[in-house]
């Protein structure tokens, strides 16, 4: 399914360049082939060239960076990345055997969604419970909002494509009356209808823009949100099994610890300097 909404993006480059054959055949006229554009034989890539101008660019770096996004969401929005089964089967482990110093270790170093949001709560403050749901409700929604933002830019380029191609649009014919006019009004079908049809292109490819980046856009989010709201309640529930008194109790005695190591540390200093004092106010007084 991934693959088959990736390639559907390039459909919007292969009809620009000409690439393709399909795109590359001549309009026909639905009059006959008398006069116009179509008449004249005129393909998607000739008349791509004979629109390029500043719009034409901007769509098409439009273009190029929705494929860019959607590549890079191919390859990260996966359900290993947001829930890998390996950082579950971890911590579930850890809290069956009451390894605490090894599941604290293991989420400090693990990405997952779920290893930070029991980092999260294991590392809170107070070190309760309801401050430990408290900040594990923060780093989820956290880790929500990081996922969803690698598939807004496509919402961005969609919504915008079409009125970028709008834009080049009324340009192109602004323009083409303009000539008309120029020329006291004694211009062809044919010219003008060849203006109308190069102003129209930017509408074209705006559409071709907006498309594909809108319809990956839906189906992206809606797998980020079918796979977070999967990882918040798992989080939720191991958060929920995590011994916060045992958590408390260890932190209360390692911050103890360190504090008795920290005032040996001082009252050895103290000692050392005091003793250093009183030998040499004795070697003062042999003197």
């Amino acid at each position: 399914m991934d693959l088959s909404l990736y390639c559907m993006v390039s459909g919007p480059l292969i009809a620009v360049l000409g690439v393709s054959n399909d795109f590359s055949t001549t309009l026909a006229d639905t009059n006959g082939g008398s006069g116009g554009v179509a008449g004249s034989g005129v393909g998607l890539f000739e008349l791509f060239k004979q629109s390029f101008d500043l719009f034409t660019i901007l769509l098409l770096l439009g273009s190029l960076v929705s494929v860019t996004v959607i590549v890079r969401c191919v390859m990260q929005i996966t359900a290993d990345a947001i829930l890998p089964i390996e950082s579950e089967r971890r911590i579930r482990q850890n809290l069956a055997v009451g390894k605490l110093d090894e599941l604290e270790v293991f989420v400090s170093t693990d990405d997952a969604f779920v290893s930070r949001v029991v980092h999260a709560a294991m590392t809170a403050p107070a070190g309760t419970k309801t401050s430990g749901r408290e900040q594990a409700e923060l780093v989820a929604s956290e880790q929500c909002g990081n996922w969803f933002r690698k598939v807004e830019p496509l919402s961005i380029i969609g919504n915008l494509g079409p009125l970028l191609g709008l834009a080049g649009t009324v340009w192109g014919m602004i323009y083409a009356f303009t000539s008309l006019g120029s020329s006291g009004g004694q211009a062809s079908a044919a010219a003008l209808s060849s203006g109308i049809a190069k102003a129209l292109f930017h509408t074209l490819l705006g559409l071709m823009l907006a498309v594909p980046s809108l319809l990956v856009y839906g189906f992206y989010k809606a797998k980020v949100d079918r796979l977070c709201t999967r990882a918040l309640v798992i989080s939720s529930e191991l958060v929920d099994a995590l011994p916060f008194d045992e958590i408390a109790e260890a932190s209360g005695k390692g911050g103890r610890e360190s504090a008795e190591r920290t005032n040996k540390s001082v009252s050895g200093g103290t000692a050392g300097g005091t003793a250093g004092s009183t030998a040499s106010s004795r070697v003062g007084a042999g003197r």
